[in-house]
């Protein structure tokens, strides 16, 4: 690929993905780009020539390859792309922001409405591509037995606007209405995510920090953390849990090689220290088999596999 002189942003060839995804797994990137702002990327998009584009934000909900990728991997890291400001109740927010950095911010400028987010390891770009959230049992107060029913928030929920830019450079703001956030989907896939307007609510500082300390410490008490991984590998099915499914089939503990199911919560993978896309993928095929053939339920990835 022939870069021009004017590229002013970072440029790297056969750069290993497993520096930049949170599984500590994935084969070297043919290139690895970080554009130093818009025109930057406008550049860089009528350079690549067909050359395949991936973007990754903070790399948690990736699992590349072993073998790599013979594309572009980008990352909206620099400075123009990691902006923060508040106007009234809105938060404007680059796509380069860990969404741990907007809502703290948020937070310090009395704005509520983002804590349910809180613990979560990837950037604002990120989490609306995948529209990031959080699925919470509903209380059942008419018995003890606990109530299997749950509500999801998403980040889809807070959006006012969308800026992004197409794969021909046009830059466009999108109204919520015009984005179809549904779960652990968003639509936005056809773009570059570039910056977010979101609504929130004013709120009292001291309990907005109580209520992203609740959350942390939810996500603490309920997610394996002792380990590398890229969070829930599967989506929940309706009405139920794909963590759930996957310990009654008694999953939890198998093992492929450095891979291995986690005895905590079944839907998290973990890397022991060498793990490869390769023993995932072999780990999350018997997940599927074993949940299709006692429940008939088809699990379907949470995490995008990069082949």
């Amino acid at each position: 690929m022939n870069w021009h002189r004017c590229f002013k942003g970072k440029i790297k060839s056969g750069e290993p993905l497993k520096r930049h995804t949170t599984f500590k797994i994935g084969g070297k990137a043919r290139f690895f780009v970080e554009p130093e702002d818009t025109d930057d990327l406008k550049l860089l998009l009528s350079l690549r020539n067909k050359i395949p584009l991936y973007v990754i934000g903070k790399g948690s909900n990736i699992l590349a390859s072993d073998k790599g990728t013979s594309g572009i991997v980008l990352r909206l890291s620099a400075p123009a792309f990691k902006k923060l400001s508040c106007c009234g109740k809105y938060l404007e927010a680059g796509s380069g922001v860990l969404l741990t950095k907007a809502l703290l911010f948020a937070g310090g400028h009395g704005l509520s409405g983002m804590e349910f987010l809180a613990g979560i390891p990837g950037t604002l770009g990120g989490a609306l591509a995948m529209n990031a959230g959080i699925s919470e049992k509903i209380p059942n107060p008419k018995s003890q037995i606990p109530n299997r029913k749950t509500k999801t928030r998403s980040i889809g929920d807070l959006v006012e606007d969308v800026i992004v830019m197409d794969y021909n450079g046009n830059i466009k703001a999108l109204p919520k209405k015009d984005i179809k956030f549904s779960y652990r989907e968003s639509g936005l896939a056809k773009y570059i995510i570039l910056s977010a307007r979101l609504k929130l609510a004013r709120g009292n500082k001291t309990k907005i920090q109580e209520r992203i300390k609740k959350y942390i410490n939810y996500r603490k008490g309920t997610q394996d953390l002792t380990g590398p991984s890229a969070g829930c590998v599967f989506r929940n099915p309706e009405g139920d849990s794909a963590g759930r499914l996957m310990d009654l089939c008694g999953l939890k503990g198998r093992r492929v090689e450095d891979a291995c199911i986690s005895s905590k919560h079944a839907n998290f993978i973990l890397n022991l220290g060498d793990g490869k896309a390769g023993d995932v993928l072999k780990l999350m095929d018997l997940a599927r088999r074993k949940v299709k053939d006692r429940f008939n339920i088809i699990l379907k990835p949470e995490i995008k596999i990069w082949h």
